[in-house]
Protein backbone atom coordinates (compact mmCIF):
# COMPACT_ATOMS: atom_id res chain seq x y z
CA UNK A 1 0.00 0.00 0.00
CA UNK A 2 2.87 2.78 0.00
CA UNK A 3 6.35 2.79 -1.99
CA UNK A 4 9.17 4.23 -3.55
CA UNK A 5 10.19 6.59 -6.23
CA UNK A 6 13.10 5.64 -8.59
CA UNK A 7 15.83 8.24 -8.61
CA UNK A 8 17.19 8.40 -11.60
CA UNK A 9 21.07 10.02 -11.47
CA UNK A 10 23.38 10.86 -14.25
CA UNK A 11 24.00 7.73 -15.44
CA UNK A 12 20.27 7.14 -16.45
CA UNK A 13 20.13 10.98 -18.17
CA UNK A 14 23.07 10.02 -20.28
CA UNK A 15 21.59 6.73 -21.55
CA UNK A 16 18.12 8.64 -22.18
CA UNK A 17 20.24 10.24 -25.10
CA UNK A 18 21.35 6.76 -26.59
CA UNK A 19 17.87 5.66 -27.17
CA UNK A 20 16.00 7.28 -31.02
CA UNK A 21 12.58 8.69 -29.62
CA UNK A 22 11.00 6.18 -31.82
CA UNK A 23 12.65 3.32 -30.22
CA UNK A 24 11.95 4.87 -26.57
CA UNK A 25 8.38 5.66 -27.62
CA UNK A 26 8.06 1.63 -28.77
CA UNK A 27 9.79 0.24 -25.70
CA UNK A 28 7.69 2.50 -23.05
CA UNK A 29 4.12 3.18 -24.86
CA UNK A 30 2.27 6.02 -24.76
CA UNK A 31 1.12 7.81 -22.01
CA UNK A 32 -1.75 9.03 -23.96
CA UNK A 33 -3.05 5.45 -24.17
CA UNK A 34 -2.51 4.84 -20.55
CA UNK A 35 -4.23 7.30 -19.10
CA UNK A 36 -7.26 6.98 -21.97
CA UNK A 37 -7.41 3.12 -20.68
CA UNK A 38 -7.15 3.88 -16.74
CA UNK A 39 -9.59 6.84 -17.13
CA UNK A 40 -11.83 3.91 -18.53
CA UNK A 41 -11.70 2.32 -15.31
CA UNK A 42 -12.98 5.10 -13.37
CA UNK A 43 -15.97 5.86 -15.61
CA UNK A 44 -18.82 6.32 -13.36
CA UNK A 45 -21.53 4.01 -12.70
CA UNK A 46 -25.01 4.07 -14.26
CA UNK A 47 -28.30 3.40 -11.98
CA UNK A 48 -28.62 -0.28 -11.12
CA UNK A 49 -25.45 -1.29 -12.64
CA UNK A 50 -24.34 -4.81 -14.03
CA UNK A 51 -22.60 -6.99 -11.02
CA UNK A 52 -19.82 -6.56 -13.09
CA UNK A 53 -19.64 -3.03 -12.76
CA UNK A 54 -19.99 -2.90 -9.33
CA UNK A 55 -16.24 -5.29 -9.11
CA UNK A 56 -14.67 -2.86 -11.30
CA UNK A 57 -15.64 -0.19 -8.75
CA UNK A 58 -14.19 -2.35 -5.57
CA UNK A 59 -11.13 -3.26 -7.97
CA UNK A 60 -10.02 0.69 -7.17
CA UNK A 61 -9.56 0.11 -3.95
CA UNK A 62 -6.14 0.70 -2.11
CA UNK A 63 -3.53 -2.52 -1.96
CA UNK A 64 -0.40 -3.12 -0.83
CA UNK A 65 2.08 -2.61 -3.72
CA UNK A 66 -0.93 -2.31 -6.21
CA UNK A 67 -1.19 -5.95 -5.95
CA UNK A 68 -4.45 -6.29 -5.98
CA UNK A 69 -4.80 -9.50 -4.14
CA UNK A 70 -8.55 -10.09 -4.44
CA UNK A 71 -11.01 -12.60 -6.38
CA UNK A 72 -14.96 -12.42 -6.50
CA UNK A 73 -17.67 -15.05 -7.00
CA UNK A 74 -20.98 -13.93 -7.78
CA UNK A 75 -23.98 -15.96 -7.27
CA UNK A 76 -28.06 -14.87 -6.69
CA UNK A 77 -27.83 -11.85 -4.03
CA UNK A 78 -24.50 -12.30 -3.03
CA UNK A 79 -20.68 -11.14 -4.24
CA UNK A 80 -18.05 -13.19 -2.02
CA UNK A 81 -14.59 -11.38 -1.94
CA UNK A 82 -11.75 -14.02 -1.83
CA UNK A 83 -7.92 -13.40 -1.35
CA UNK A 84 -5.91 -13.97 -4.57
CA UNK A 85 -2.92 -15.70 -2.53
CA UNK A 86 -0.66 -16.09 -5.95
CA UNK A 87 -0.42 -12.06 -5.13
CA UNK A 88 1.24 -12.36 -1.91
CA UNK A 89 4.22 -10.23 -1.02
CA UNK A 90 6.18 -12.33 1.62
CA UNK A 91 9.30 -10.50 2.42
CA UNK A 92 7.08 -7.01 3.06
CA UNK A 93 4.51 -8.87 4.54
CA UNK A 94 5.16 -12.34 5.53
CA UNK A 95 1.58 -12.95 7.43
CA UNK A 96 -0.46 -11.32 4.91
CA UNK A 97 -1.58 -8.50 6.70
CA UNK A 98 -1.80 -6.46 4.37
CA UNK A 99 -3.53 -8.39 2.11
CA UNK A 100 -6.21 -9.05 4.39
CA UNK A 101 -6.42 -4.93 4.68
CA UNK A 102 -6.94 -4.82 0.72
CA UNK A 103 -9.44 -7.02 0.80
CA UNK A 104 -11.06 -4.37 3.51
CA UNK A 105 -10.81 -1.83 1.57
CA UNK A 106 -12.00 -3.75 -1.86
CA UNK A 107 -14.91 -4.37 0.24
CA UNK A 108 -15.97 -1.05 1.64
CA UNK A 109 -15.54 -0.01 -2.08
CA UNK A 110 -18.14 -2.34 -3.15
CA UNK A 111 -20.40 -1.59 0.04
CA UNK A 112 -20.96 1.76 -0.59
CA UNK A 113 -21.21 1.87 -4.51
CA UNK A 114 -23.67 -1.11 -4.32
CA UNK A 115 -25.83 0.63 -1.94
CA UNK A 116 -25.44 3.97 -3.70
CA UNK A 117 -26.65 2.49 -6.84
CA UNK A 118 -30.04 0.24 -5.83
CA UNK A 119 -28.40 -3.03 -3.90
CA UNK A 120 -28.29 -2.22 -0.45
CA UNK A 121 -27.10 -4.94 1.84
CA UNK A 122 -24.51 -6.62 4.38
CA UNK A 123 -20.92 -7.13 4.16
CA UNK A 124 -19.88 -10.08 6.45
CA UNK A 125 -17.03 -12.07 6.94
CA UNK A 126 -16.06 -16.04 7.35
CA UNK A 127 -15.56 -17.56 10.72
CA UNK A 128 -11.73 -17.91 9.83
CA UNK A 129 -11.89 -14.39 8.36
CA UNK A 130 -10.11 -15.36 4.74
CA UNK A 131 -12.86 -14.31 3.54
CA UNK A 132 -16.14 -11.73 2.86
CA UNK A 133 -19.86 -11.81 1.50
CA UNK A 134 -21.55 -8.94 0.33
CA UNK A 135 -25.13 -9.94 0.56
CA UNK A 136 -27.61 -7.37 -0.94
CA UNK A 137 -31.52 -6.93 -1.95
CA UNK A 138 -32.81 -4.79 -5.13
CA UNK A 139 -34.10 -1.28 -3.07
CA UNK A 140 -34.08 2.04 -3.19
CA UNK A 141 -30.44 3.51 -3.56
CA UNK A 142 -28.92 5.00 -0.78
CA UNK A 143 -26.69 8.38 -1.48
CA UNK A 144 -23.09 8.65 0.36
CA UNK A 145 -20.90 10.96 -0.32
CA UNK A 146 -18.08 8.72 -0.56
CA UNK A 147 -19.56 7.22 -3.53
CA UNK A 148 -18.38 10.40 -5.65
CA UNK A 149 -14.69 9.82 -4.40
CA UNK A 150 -14.14 6.06 -5.69
CA UNK A 151 -12.99 6.59 -8.68
CA UNK A 152 -11.09 10.01 -8.07
CA UNK A 153 -9.39 8.29 -5.21
CA UNK A 154 -5.72 7.96 -5.53
CA UNK A 155 -2.60 7.54 -3.60
CA UNK A 156 -0.30 10.84 -4.16
CA UNK A 157 3.68 10.22 -3.78
CA UNK A 158 5.08 13.34 -3.42
CA UNK A 159 5.95 16.59 -1.57
CA UNK A 160 2.45 18.22 -0.28
CA UNK A 161 2.25 22.29 0.52
CA UNK A 162 2.11 21.87 4.48
CA UNK A 163 -1.34 23.78 4.94
CA UNK A 164 -3.17 22.82 8.16
CA UNK A 165 -6.05 20.71 7.62
CA UNK A 166 -9.08 22.83 9.17
CA UNK A 167 -10.80 21.47 12.57
CA UNK A 168 -13.73 20.40 10.79
CA UNK A 169 -11.96 18.38 7.91
CA UNK A 170 -10.28 16.58 10.74
CA UNK A 171 -13.79 15.72 11.98
CA UNK A 172 -14.78 14.67 8.99
CA UNK A 173 -12.10 12.06 8.53
CA UNK A 174 -12.33 10.45 12.01
CA UNK A 175 -16.08 10.21 11.57
CA UNK A 176 -15.37 8.26 8.20
CA UNK A 177 -12.62 5.79 9.48
CA UNK A 178 -15.09 5.30 12.99
CA UNK A 179 -15.58 1.64 13.09
CA UNK A 180 -16.06 -1.04 16.08
CA UNK A 181 -12.64 -2.96 16.91
CA UNK A 182 -10.75 -0.04 14.82
CA UNK A 183 -9.19 2.92 16.27
CA UNK A 184 -7.60 5.97 14.22
CA UNK A 185 -5.23 8.58 15.42
CA UNK A 186 -4.74 11.53 12.94
CA UNK A 187 -1.68 13.02 14.64
CA UNK A 188 -1.17 16.90 13.66
CA UNK A 189 1.20 18.47 16.03
CA UNK A 190 4.87 18.08 14.79
CA UNK A 191 6.47 16.81 17.79
CA UNK A 192 4.10 13.54 16.96
CA UNK A 193 5.34 13.67 13.10
CA UNK A 194 8.52 14.34 13.49
CA UNK A 195 8.59 11.03 15.66
CA UNK A 196 6.70 8.69 12.97
CA UNK A 197 9.26 10.38 10.17
CA UNK A 198 12.24 9.03 12.82
CA UNK A 199 10.23 5.40 12.69
CA UNK A 200 9.61 5.92 9.15
CA UNK A 201 13.87 6.14 8.30
CA UNK A 202 14.58 3.38 10.66
CA UNK A 203 12.34 1.15 8.83
CA UNK A 204 12.97 2.33 5.29
CA UNK A 205 16.90 1.68 6.38
CA UNK A 206 15.67 -1.48 7.90
CA UNK A 207 14.11 -2.97 4.49
CA UNK A 208 16.47 -1.50 2.06
CA UNK A 209 19.42 -3.53 3.90
CA UNK A 210 17.13 -6.44 2.80
CA UNK A 211 18.20 -8.37 -0.49
CA UNK A 212 14.45 -9.95 -0.38
CA UNK A 213 12.59 -7.02 0.29
CA UNK A 214 14.30 -5.40 -2.21
CA UNK A 215 14.37 -8.36 -5.42
CA UNK A 216 10.43 -8.53 -4.17
CA UNK A 217 9.48 -4.45 -4.56
CA UNK A 218 11.50 -4.75 -8.34
CA UNK A 219 9.08 -6.98 -9.16
CA UNK A 220 6.22 -4.73 -8.61
CA UNK A 221 7.44 -1.77 -10.47
CA UNK A 222 6.45 -0.90 -13.38
CA UNK A 223 8.38 1.60 -15.32
CA UNK A 224 6.58 2.83 -18.14
CA UNK A 225 2.93 2.99 -19.83
CA UNK A 226 3.63 -0.37 -21.50
CA UNK A 227 4.53 -2.39 -18.98
CA UNK A 228 1.60 -0.85 -16.64
CA UNK A 229 -0.17 -1.70 -18.97
CA UNK A 230 0.50 -5.30 -19.95
CA UNK A 231 0.57 -6.45 -16.43
CA UNK A 232 -2.21 -4.05 -15.29
CA UNK A 233 -1.25 -3.86 -11.66
CA UNK A 234 2.00 -2.83 -9.68
CA UNK A 235 3.83 0.19 -8.46
CA UNK A 236 3.83 2.58 -12.50
CA UNK A 237 6.58 5.32 -12.28
CA UNK A 238 4.74 7.81 -13.32
CA UNK A 239 1.98 7.47 -10.93
CA UNK A 240 4.77 8.35 -8.13
CA UNK A 241 6.31 11.35 -9.79
CA UNK A 242 9.26 9.15 -11.31
CA UNK A 243 10.15 9.22 -14.72
CA UNK A 244 8.97 6.60 -17.42
CA UNK A 245 11.88 4.92 -18.52
CA UNK A 246 11.95 1.23 -20.52
CA UNK A 247 12.39 -1.72 -18.84
CA UNK A 248 16.06 -2.55 -18.97
CA UNK A 249 17.06 1.54 -18.29
CA UNK A 250 14.39 1.62 -14.98
CA UNK A 251 15.61 -2.21 -14.05
CA UNK A 252 19.47 -0.40 -14.21
CA UNK A 253 18.46 2.98 -12.10
CA UNK A 254 16.66 0.92 -9.50
CA UNK A 255 19.77 -0.59 -9.16
CA UNK A 256 22.36 1.91 -9.06
CA UNK A 257 20.60 4.96 -7.69
CA UNK A 258 17.86 3.70 -5.67
CA UNK A 259 19.88 4.45 -2.25
CA UNK A 260 18.54 3.94 1.46
CA UNK A 261 20.01 7.57 1.65
CA UNK A 262 18.23 8.92 -1.13
CA UNK A 263 14.90 7.65 -0.36
CA UNK A 264 15.50 8.29 3.38
CA UNK A 265 16.20 11.97 2.44
CA UNK A 266 12.74 11.87 0.25
CA UNK A 267 10.26 10.99 3.04
CA UNK A 268 11.83 13.46 5.50
CA UNK A 269 11.03 16.21 2.99
CA UNK A 270 7.44 14.39 2.08
CA UNK A 271 6.69 13.90 6.21
CA UNK A 272 8.03 17.23 6.74
CA UNK A 273 5.53 18.66 3.69
CA UNK A 274 2.10 16.80 5.05
CA UNK A 275 -0.71 17.95 7.44
CA UNK A 276 -1.18 15.41 9.43
CA UNK A 277 -0.23 11.70 10.01
CA UNK A 278 -3.22 8.78 10.37
CA UNK A 279 -2.40 5.73 12.66
CA UNK A 280 -4.89 2.82 12.25
CA UNK A 281 -4.71 0.22 15.03
CA UNK A 282 -6.92 -3.00 15.20
CA UNK A 283 -8.57 -4.15 18.87
CA UNK A 284 -6.66 -7.34 17.85
CA UNK A 285 -4.31 -8.95 15.08
CA UNK A 286 -6.28 -11.52 13.19
CA UNK A 287 -7.87 -11.60 9.03
CA UNK A 288 -11.16 -10.09 10.71
CA UNK A 289 -9.54 -7.33 12.27
CA UNK A 290 -7.34 -6.16 9.71
CA UNK A 291 -9.92 -6.53 7.31
CA UNK A 292 -11.99 -3.70 9.54
CA UNK A 293 -8.75 -1.70 9.68
CA UNK A 294 -9.32 -1.58 5.63
CA UNK A 295 -12.89 -0.86 5.62
CA UNK A 296 -11.85 1.95 7.77
CA UNK A 297 -9.08 3.43 5.94
CA UNK A 298 -10.81 3.04 2.57
CA UNK A 299 -13.48 5.32 3.76
CA UNK A 300 -11.57 8.25 5.44
CA UNK A 301 -8.86 8.05 1.99
CA UNK A 302 -12.94 8.39 0.17
CA UNK A 303 -13.98 11.32 2.52
CA UNK A 304 -10.25 12.88 2.26
CA UNK A 305 -10.15 12.50 -1.43
CA UNK A 306 -13.43 14.57 -0.83
CA UNK A 307 -12.00 17.02 0.72
CA UNK A 308 -9.51 17.73 -1.96
CA UNK A 309 -6.83 15.81 0.46
CA UNK A 310 -4.30 13.70 -0.95
CA UNK A 311 -2.88 10.64 1.07
CA UNK A 312 0.08 8.10 0.16
CA UNK A 313 0.99 5.37 2.93
CA UNK A 314 4.14 4.98 4.65
CA UNK A 315 4.00 1.90 6.25
CA UNK A 316 7.52 1.08 7.42
CA UNK A 317 6.77 1.46 11.07
CA UNK A 318 4.54 -1.40 10.78
CA UNK A 319 6.13 -3.26 8.76
CA UNK A 320 9.15 -3.50 10.62
CA UNK A 321 7.95 -5.59 13.40
CA UNK A 322 10.65 -4.28 15.78
CA UNK A 323 9.61 -0.66 15.66
CA UNK A 324 5.69 -1.40 16.20
CA UNK A 325 6.11 -0.74 19.98
CA UNK A 326 7.48 2.39 19.63
CA UNK A 327 4.89 3.53 17.36
CA UNK A 328 1.80 1.91 19.42
CA UNK A 329 3.38 3.92 22.60
CA UNK A 330 2.96 7.13 20.46
CA UNK A 331 -0.07 6.54 19.73
CA UNK A 332 -1.36 5.54 22.99
CA UNK A 333 -2.45 1.95 22.35
CA UNK A 334 0.62 0.19 23.94
CA UNK A 335 0.83 -3.53 23.23
CA UNK A 336 -0.95 -3.50 20.31
CA UNK A 337 -0.25 -3.99 16.83
CA UNK A 338 -0.42 -0.72 14.57
CA UNK A 339 -1.86 -1.25 11.03
CA UNK A 340 -1.21 1.09 8.92
CA UNK A 341 0.05 4.90 8.55
CA UNK A 342 -0.97 7.49 6.18
CA UNK A 343 0.22 10.26 5.05
CA UNK A 344 -2.31 13.32 4.52
CA UNK A 345 -2.22 17.07 2.85
CA UNK A 346 -2.69 19.89 0.06
CA UNK A 347 -0.95 18.73 -2.67
CA UNK A 348 -0.61 18.21 -6.50
CA UNK A 349 -2.60 15.21 -8.31
CA UNK A 350 -0.28 12.49 -9.67
CA UNK A 351 -1.44 9.98 -12.54
CA UNK A 352 -3.81 7.24 -11.60
CA UNK A 353 -2.26 3.41 -11.13
CA UNK A 354 -2.77 0.73 -13.11
CA UNK A 355 -6.05 -2.09 -12.97
CA UNK A 356 -6.43 -5.28 -14.08
CA UNK A 357 -9.11 -6.51 -16.29
CA UNK A 358 -12.55 -7.01 -13.92
CA UNK A 359 -12.76 -10.54 -16.55
CA UNK A 360 -9.44 -11.44 -14.53
CA UNK A 361 -10.69 -11.33 -11.30
CA UNK A 362 -14.11 -13.11 -11.30
CA UNK A 363 -13.45 -16.68 -10.91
Amino acid sequence: MNRRRILIGAGATLALGAVGGVGWRASTGSRGDYDRLTAGFRAPLTDAPPLTELIRYAALAASGHNTQPWRFRLSDGAIDILPDLSRRTPAVDPDDHHLFVSLGCAAENLRIAAAATGRPGELTVGADGPSLRYSFTSGAAQPDPLFAAIPARRSSRTLYDGRPIPANALARLRQAASAPGVAVHLLIDRPSLDRVRDLVVAGNSAQMADPAFMAELKQWLRFNPRAALRHGDGLFSAASGSPVLPDALGGLAFDQFFTAASENARYQAQIASSAAVAVFVAERSDPAHWIAVGRACQRLMLAATGLGLRHAFVNQPVEVAVLRPELAALVGEGGKRPNLVLRLGYGPTLPLSPRRSVDSVII
